[in-house]
């Protein structure tokens, strides 16, 4: 079996020592480009790669911030990681991703799991944990950022914005619009911490406006928001059928709300105004467009992944960044002239 190709081969080839191959691919600032280059035109050819592991175990870091997000296929989720990923990169830094299902207790498997190698950094989302999983984090002796969310009890650093609070623009811009009879669809189940806030939220408001706060319906689970969406605003318009707009937990449970106005001969918005959250693309390709709240995942996921590198480069005081999520009203909830 032919072996695979060493560091000592590239050197050899490449013309340079050993030690300059390796602070080549380490990026070590005393390698010119040119050198640099030639070393990795080398390395391809010969078909060398670098062992990172081993390097990393032998300076006592990991250069990995490990991440949690409760779902895959939740476009603000991927927009944050994404971004967080292309800045954590440019500073030499790897992400490792793990998909808690909304799901605490998956939650803290995965920061269990993630401390056993070591991380730069831990980025979870929310801020709702579960005891150990607390305890993990608190004694984890890393840099920890909890991000879409606005805890009261942070554990570390925090870059997130307040999901009860967010809401009440929403409320405000129905409101302002002539609407007294507003219901909430969402934040029902214990798994969706944030979606839970944002009900709060809507209560909070409503009240504080002197109106019912009561029209409330569940959505389910957080997997199926398009379906459980439309049954939901089924649900509302029976028990409720003098509703004249809903607030929904997400721009998807909205887009089934929506779809199912449409089944019904509802019209949107001048029956019914529909609401969103989460500025989703589907938000701006619907008819009507939702009326939503973008929370500014990329800025997010830029913003924490600065200040991670920031806690990498020497000690830092304790982070909360408050970020202003957006209003964006659409077609939903405007009568079109």
């Amino acid at each position: 079996m032919k072996r695979s190709p060493t560091m000592k081969d590239v050197a050899k080839a490449a013309g340079v020592s050993v030690m300059t191959v390796s602070r080549a691919f380490k990026l070590d600032a005393s390698v010119g480009a040119g050198t640099r280059a030639r070393i990795q035109e080398t390395a391809d050819a010969l078909g060398y790669v670098f062992d990172s592991t081993a390097a990393t175990l032998r300076a006592q870091r990991s250069n990995f911030v490990a991440v949690t997000i409760p779902s895959l296929n939740n476009a603000n989720f991927a927009t944050m990681v994404e971004a967080l990923t292309g800045v954590l990169s440019a500073a030499g830094y790897q992400v490792l991703l793990g998909h808690t299902n909304y799901d605490m207790h998956r939650e803290e498997e995965l920061i269990a799991d993630f401390l056993q190698r070591r991380p730069e950094a831990i980025v979870v989302t929310g801020g709702r944990h579960t005891a150990r999983a607390r305890k993990l984090l608190a004694a984890a002796g890393v840099p920890v950022f909890e991000t879409w969310d606005l805890p009261d009890d942070p554990i570390g650093h925090v870059v997130g914005f307040s999901n009860g609070a967010v809401i009440a623009p929403l409320v405000d811009h129905l409101v302002g619009l002539g609407h007294s009879k507003i219901g909430f669809i969402g934040g029902d189940t214990d798994s969706d911490t944030r979606g839970i806030d944002r009900r709060a939220g809507f209560v909070a408001a409503m009240a504080g406006s002197g109106l019912d706060p009561t029209r409330l319906i569940g959505s389910g689970a957080p997997q199926n928001p398009m379906q459980n969406g439309a049954k939901a605003m089924a649900a509302l318009h029976e028990d409720w059928p003098d509703t004249t707009a809903v607030i929904c937990v997400s721009d998807l449970v909205a887009f089934g709300a929506l779809s199912e106005c449409q089944r019904r001969g509802i019209a949107v918005p001048d029956d019914m105004a529909v609401v969103g959250f989460g500025a989703y693309d589907i938000a701006g390709a619907c008819v009507p467009t939702l009326t939503t709240i973008d929370p500014r995942p990329n800025a997010m996921g830029q913003t924490t992944a600065q200040h991670v590198i920031a806690m990498m480069n020497g000690p830092q005081d304790k982070v909360v960044v408050g970020m202003d999520p957006v209003l964006r009203v659409g077609g939903s909830t405007l009568v079109q002239a």
